[in-house]
């Protein structure tokens, strides 16, 4: 059987994550990289033997035996590219955030219905084992109902800088970055119920912090001490229909001991943590139990839970499973995001019902 063709657009950092994971794929050809920088997308292309390279997307969809394509660009292109992947026939992973704004994602779900193809958005932590392991424990009502989720993602040091701090670009900064990651997790496993508020907080107080020493932190390639316009640290209660609650709080830079990633669910019946550590927390015989499953990775696995993304969108693209994150759930998480920053611009309450 010929391979299927798969083309990667944006070769930045992130996009080496996908590549890895299509080169493990048996049935996947890399078949094109694009870039603006050509230099860049030349190298890339080289080290995963791909035969086409492209500075402008649109050339790249306009090959028709490419089967699916990765959108790895900035955040204020996701958009732009999905719809145009679309339209020319691709199915689409587009890396999270799905864009910038609803409208802009409403126009995406659009596009995903006309186009009849396929658009799973990457919500990478929902293709992780753990949280897999987890979710079937809750589908099987180990947990009752879920009412209550509490997520941090906080760095004490770790503005990207270059293009993750330039608002235009991405669109935000710790929150619409690393903070959809724990928010969506603990949307989807409390069964992804319907968004009626959220209250929140944003604060620009420290910026980059470019004058501390002696530790090192990610930067991005196009790193610039002098440029920074997005948020340090937000924060948002996020209140459901059913009546359950999240609670969460990100950062790129806090005067903290140390980074903090935590996902905490309870319900009626029991807990569960998925990091730091996965944990899940029941009774037996009037005695609280605390359980840890016995896995090979305890906290997030990065690159196998990429494999495990790549791979489930191959399946999916041929008709074997359905995506775990449709662009409709792409749709809602963005409603939060930027309900999030809306109802801390404007010091109130945002209802989104």
């Amino acid at each position: 059987m010929s391979k299927l063709k798969v083309a990667v657009i944006g070769a930045g950092s992130i996009s080496d994550c996908h590549l890895q994971a299509y080169a493990s794929n048996p049935e996947v050809e890399i078949y094109a990289i694009c870039d603006l920088n050509e230099a860049r997308a030349t190298e890339v292309a080289k080290q995963y033997d791909a035969p086409h390279v492209f500075t402008d997307y649109k050339e790249l969809l306009a090959l028709p035996e490419i089967h699916s394509v990765s959108i790895c660009t900035w955040n204020d292109s996701h958009a732009e590219i999905s719809i145009a992947a679309l339209d020319a026939g691709k199915n689409v992973l587009c890396e999270k955030p799905l864009c910038q704004t609803v409208e802009d994602a409403l126009e995406v779900e659009k596009a995903v219905h006309r186009s009849g193809k396929l658009l799973q958005v990457g919500f990478v932590r929902r293709y992780s084992n753990n949280a897999q392991i987890l979710k079937k424990f809750i589908d099987a009502g180990e947990l009752g109902e879920i009412y209550y989720a509490k997520a941090s993602s906080l760095r004490r040091l770790g503005n990207p800088g270059g293009w993750f701090s330039d608002i235009n670009r991405s669109g935000g900064g710790p929150l619409i970055d690393i903070g959809v990651h724990v928010i969506d997790i603990c949307w989807y496993l409390m069964g992804r119920p319907k968004v009626k508020s959220v209250s929140a907080n944003v604060s620009n107080r420290l910026g980059n912090r470019a004058n501390i020493k002696n530790l090192s932190f990610y930067k991005a390639a196009d790193y610039d001490a002098e440029q920074n316009t997005v948020e340090d640290m937000a924060n948002a209660l996020i209140r459901f229909e059913n009546g359950a609650s999240l609670l969460v709080d990100v950062s790129f830079t806090l005067h903290a001991k140390a980074d903090e990633t935590s996902v905490k669910l309870y319900g009626d019946k029991g807990g569960a943590e998925l990091e730091p550590e996965i944990s899940i927390i029941g009774e037996k015989f009037n005695t609280i139990l605390n359980m840890t499953p016995q896995v090979d990775f305890k906290s997030f696995d990065f690159m196998g839970s990429f494999r495990n993304e790549i791979n489930h969108f191959i399946d999916s693209t041929q008709g074997r499973k359905e995506t775990l994150s449709p662009v409709e759930d792409g749709v809602e998480v963005m409603k939060m995001l930027c309900a999030i920053y809306e109802s801390a611009r404007e010091g109130r309450e945002i209802s989104l019902l």
